[in-house]
């Protein structure tokens, strides 16, 4: 029996992707395993959606590559948004290669496996559907992708050209996947999509994602249903009240905002400007005071002036999020932004780091505040949890310094200790 190593690298996204793949090799007797050296086959699936991305995938085929010459492995086999986004060029950079496959092209392992083959890149515009999965995370907490694509078309985004136009799994089909998820022991489930918040518009006319809610809620057996990749502007008041008054949806949002100056979100083609983003702010914190707030940035957009910063900054502090991710404008080919007037690298660095140290005192306050307090807790492993402010892998974690829980349990922690991203905290 042949055996494989994955490498997944990226997004959530594409860890879903990279599930269903390994569920195509283990349907035809491949065995999975978690020690490189131990492997007759590596398949890696890339990221592509920044040049930064891209380098790490580069650097990551080499390296089994090196290992391929060297004879420690058999083949490497590569997946995702790096074959798409260079296609032929792949194969031309990297003859070693013995197989890709496009974001579109996973249906096609089976037939590689059997007939062989080299080089599948598929309609990556195709409807998503639901497949067999085999779960990379922990048992009891799984990503759930409801939709892939983008229409949102902005500026400096690469996701269209990689993953295609924006389309919805059917309705009826997510809940066939969240029932076999919570089947096979998941008790979290975290919603996922380029544009969450869009779910459905394909397919029915208008977004879907309240009534995709009703739905999930209802399945006995899961416990929490986190939200991520909201789109600011979609965040309506009707979404608000239900997360507020659900006993299953987290007080948990991701929105990815990107900036706040309304100049740059034109440039970037943002569908919003501040004011909209400061009402969906007030409005969230007013009807959820415990919400927990998560977002992205990009310093050095460009034509991003030190006015345009500096306003960034100021909603920064007003906006007190719980975590953010900034990234540093990266100059993308086929993007509408590649031929704006660039901002020099040593301004985005010094706006990186101002955001950074932003933030870090935000955090700090508010790790003031938890001290003492209680909290409930999902359980990764017997001596580490998250609540439901920590996207797993993401966000933060609580170390628990006394007393313990299996893994995949609920219990409930009171903290003792918290410093950036890491709590301590005892078992009560």
């Amino acid at each position: 029996m042949k055996k494989i190593y994955i490498v997944s690298l990226g997004c959530p996204k594409n860890l879903v992707d990279t599930e269903v793949a390994v569920s195509k090799f283990l349907n035809n007797n491949y065995e999975l395993v978690f020690d490189e050296t131990k492997a007759d086959i590596v398949v890696i699936n890339t990221c592509a959606f920044l040049k930064s991305a891209i380098e790490e995938s580069d650097s990551v085929i080499n390296h089994y590559l090196k290992l391929k010459k060297e004879k420690k492995i058999e083949s490497v086999i590569v997946l995702g948004c790096l074959v798409e986004r260079l296609k032929k060029k792949l194969i031309l950079k990297y003859p070693e290669i013995d197989a890709v496959f496009g974001v579109g092209a996973y249906d096609m392992i089976e037939d590689f496996l059997k007939n062989k083959g080299r080089y599948f890149v598929k309609d990556y515009n195709k409807r998503i559907d639901f497949e067999d999965r085999t779960l990379l995370t922990r048992n009891h907490s799984a990503y759930l992708k409801i939709a892939d694509g983008c229409d949102n078309f902005c500026s400096y985004c690469t996701i269209p050209l990689i993953r295609g136009r924006f389309r919805s799994k059917k309705m009826e089909e997510v809940i066939e996947e969240a029932k076999a998820l919570v089947g096979s022991g998941v008790k979290e489930i975290s919603l996922i999509a380029q544009d969450t918040t869009n779910y459905g518009s394909d397919l029915y006319s208008k977004p879907k994602l309240k009534e995709l809610l009703k739905e999930i809620e209802k399945i006995r057996g899961l416990k929490w249903i986190r939200l991520m990749y909201l789109y600011p502007s979609s965040i309506d008041l009707e979404l608000i009240k239900m997360i507020s008054q659900s006993s299953k949806i987290l007080h948990y949002i991701e929105m990815p905002i990107q900036h706040i100056s309304d100049r740059i979100l034109k440039l970037m083609n943002r569908k919003y400007d501040s004011k909209a983003i400061y009402n969906t702010i007030d409005n969230i914190k007013k009807h959820i005071p415990d919400i927990a707030l998560r977002t992205t940035y990009i310093v050095g957009f460009p034509e991003e002036k030190d006015k345009d910063f500096k306003e960034l900054l100021k909603f920064n502090s007003y906006a007190r999020f719980n975590s953010l991710s900034v990234f540093k404008y990266s100059k993308e080919k086929n993007t509408k932004a590649y031929n704006m007037k660039q901002v020099g690298e040593n301004i985005k660095n010094e706006r990186y780091e101002e955001i950074i140290r932003s933030q870090s005192e935000i955090v700090d306050e508010f790790n003031k505040k938890i001290i003492g307090k209680r909290f409930k807790v999902l359980f990764d492993t017997p001596f580490t949890a998250r609540s439901y402010m920590d996207a797993p892998d993401i966000d933060g974690r609580f170390d628990i310094v006394k007393g313990k829980h299996k893994t995949g349990e609920f219990g409930n922690i009171k903290v003792l200790e918290a410093k950036g991203y890491v709590r301590r905290g005892i078992s009560v």
